[in-house]
């Protein structure tokens, strides 16, 4: 009878442990490795939590550390969905057959030209590569033509950029494709003698605002942010659009993708449907990311230049070789 009673007591005592994990596991909801601004996903996941009551686990980093680790964790990774502000690090993950299909529904909120061909991931967002430029230093007919145009040595010393960061090497990641290896390389290589480097896009513009360099090559809503608040760190800037299908035109997609190995796939989908629909590409209009929205028929803040006048290249965001420009920007002494 004793022994009964203790063999009673075990079961109930890992009944409740089990439950009780299962409660935490229930708790933490999906968990979303996070590597688009923290601001943006929190106001994703606010929204989406409040209309459906799942809750959402914001793991905030960026893009190749995230990509790098859910490769490295493979089906044992305990992310659900990931969000990436630009696509190379997108492709990683699919490469390595780690992204379950995004459901039909969610695929068809999306312009193809913002998907993955294989429908592993879809945009969610986007970014336009600019010229922030010093308008104390540089008038509308000194700005370069083209991006290929700092490459030349009269631009010596005079633009800037951050070449350690995602966005940066997704700018070379569409060169390499619209232009070549061989083309890139020499671009790169006229680069390493030409820029000054920064850490981050911001403290890029900080810099062209500051006068400390005549312009940057950056993503064009660090401008439209700082102008939101006080301006302060963009007063004396402006953006150069280069449009005319070059090089330095490029959008860069924002990508999303459900992980093969999720506990929580129906959940995770929804989430995912949910961002690239109303309620998120809504946040994307009327919040303070200042970035673009990708959803059909779905409004961009009507301060941007919209996306069909930035006469973006023609550039498929699902092939950008991420390995292959590190390796191009390691020879060429930028990383």
């Amino acid at each position: 009878m004793k022994y009964t009673l203790c063999a009673l007591a075990g079961a109930t005592a890992l009944a409740i442990g089990l439950a009780a994990s299962s409660a935490m596991a229930e708790d933490a909801g999906i968990i979303v490795y996070n590597a688009q601004h923290e601001s943006l996903a929190k106001e994703w996941a606010e929204g989406f939590t409040k209309e459906t009551g799942i809750k959402v686990t914001l793991r905030n980093g960026g893009d190749s550390d995230f990509s790098n680790q859910i490769v490295a964790e493979g089906t044992a990774s305990p992310a659900d969905v990931f969000l990436t502000e630009n696509s190379p690090a997108m492709v990683l993950v699919e490469n390595a057959g780690l992204f379950a299909p995004v459901d039909a529904d969610t695929l068809a909120q999306v312009p193809q030209d913002y998907q993955a061909a294989s429908g592993k991931w879809v945009g969610v967002a986007a970014r336009s590569t600019v010229f922030a430029y010093n308008t104390t230093k540089l008038k509308a007919d000194q700005l370069p033509k083209s991006l290929l145009d700092l490459a030349d040595p009269s631009w010596k010393g005079r633009w800037a950029a951050s070449p350690s960061g995602a966005d940066f090497q997704a700018i070379v990641s569409a060169l390499l494709q619209l232009k070549g290896e061989a083309a890139t390389a020499d671009w790169l290589k006229a680069m390493k003698a030409n820029f000054t480097a920064y850490k981050g896009n911001s403290t890029v513009m900080k810099a062209v605002n500051a006068g400390e360099i005549e312009g940057g090559v950056i993503y064009h809503y660090y401008y439209f942010g700082d102008q939101a608040k006080t301006g302060e760190n963009s007063k004396n800037v402006a953006l150069h659009y280069f449009k005319n299908q070059d090089p330095g035109a490029f959008v860069s997609v924002s990508g999303g993708g459900v992980l093969a190995s999720s506990k929580h796939p129906k959940e995770a989908q929804a989430f995912l449907k949910w961002v690239t629909g109303k309620g998120g590409q809504d946040v994307l209009k009327n919040g303070t990311s200042f970035e673009y929205a990708v959803g059909k028929g779905a409004e961009s803040n009507p301060k941007l230049v919209p996306l069909v006048d930035l006469q973006a290249p023609k550039v498929d965001a699902a092939t950008l070789n991420s390995k292959k420009v590190t390796d191009l920007m390691t020879a060429a002494g930028l990383l």
